[in-house]
């Protein structure tokens, strides 16, 4: 395919308003609702896949068409994404994207797509975090694990300061390496700033333990970090790709014997249980961790009864009678 030939697959269907719209539609998503890059560009893609589906069944779609659609029509291309075994937890996002479009057509004052409240959202499962134990969470934030290896020791220490963040501070690998050299939580420092999830910052605080791997690794690291750069860097001073992150933790769980779902995202989950284990509060607990709704931190107090549930099936001397 030549520069000049765009990906058929990559285009919105439709008139050229029905392109304005959705256009219009995906820059305020990410200028004013100021949803995260990813959440964007999964919503344009399920509109995109929908209106596909319109076109190869009713011609190039428009905003009266969408406006028109009967319940049915929603229902039968949900159907057919099921069929293509796309997941309820996909499906859900898809109908939010959808409707998300929806109200911007009618703020806008084409019309309400009526259609779509008339579809319930596919139920779907909340998937419980699978935190680590305590001593696996500590062993993976240590350098000493990772001693044989055939990598720098400054690289060692970068990787022990970055999951340090996430086990100590309760922080996403973005938000970790989202860091600037300027805002490096060090020896005396209590707190650090980081940038969430649609662009909400939040006041973390910063064990010593957590502040001394930081400054363990920014005096063994060789590049220069200029204070506007990253905190963590690559091997040629770029940001440091999360993907290098999940690879040491991958390489460190086969050293410790621990099963996959030991990720750098799971010594976030084990920040939460392990305080909520220790009578953290739980709202404290949802301000730590950024979430937007208490309902998502309230995730933790099932994890925690699960396993005071299975503690007592292995151990009472009446269960399982």
């Amino acid at each position: 395919m030549s520069a000049r030939e765009p990906d058929h697959d990559l285009l919105f269907p439709g008139d050229a308003r029905l392109r304005e719209a959705v256009q219009a539609w995906i820059d305020g998503l990410a200028r004013e609702r100021r949803m995260a890059p990813n959440t964007v560009e999964a919503y344009g893609r399920d509109l995109r896949q929908f209106l596909h589906y319109l076109a190869a069944r009713h011609g190039t779609p428009t905003i009266p068409m969408l406006v028109a659609l009967k319940v049915r029509d929603i229902r039968a291309f949900m159907a057919a994404r099921r069929a293509d075994e796309v997941s309820g937890r996909s499906l859900m996002r898809m109908l939010a994207g959808l409707r998300s479009f929806a109200r911007y057509l009618e703020r806008e004052g084409y019309g309400t797509v009526s259609a779509l409240g008339g579809v319930r959202s596919p139920k779907v499962p909340r998937r419980l975090p699978r935190p680590l134990p305590v001593s696996a969470a500590v062993a993976l934030t240590d350098t000493g694990i990772r001693a044989g290896e055939e990598r720098e020791p400054w690289v060692l220490a970068r990787d022990a300061a970055v999951l340090a963040l996430l086990y100590g501070a309760g922080l996403r690998i973005s938000e970790a390496l989202g860091l600037a050299r300027r805002d490096a939580p060090l020896p005396g420092i209590d707190q650090v700033t980081v940038l969430g999830k649609g662009g909400k910052q939040r006041m973390v605080p910063i064990l010593p333990i957590v502040a001394q791997a930081v400054a363990d690794y920014l005096a063994a690291c060789p590049l220069p970090l200029p204070p506007e750069g990253p905190l963590f860097v690559g091997a040629r001073g770029g940001p440091l790709s999360p993907r290098i992150i999940q690879y040491t933790v991958a390489r460190a769980r086969g050293a410790l014997g621990l099963p996959d779902t030991a990720t750098p995202h799971a010594l976030r989950h084990s920040f939460a249980t392990h305080l909520l284990a220790r009578q953290g509060e739980l709202r404290a607990i949802q301000e730590l961790l950024g979430h937007a709704s208490l309902s998502t931190t309230q995730l933790y107090t099932q994890v925690d009864a699960a396993r005071l549930m299975s503690a007592y099936a292995a151990a009472h001397p009446r269960a399982g009678r």
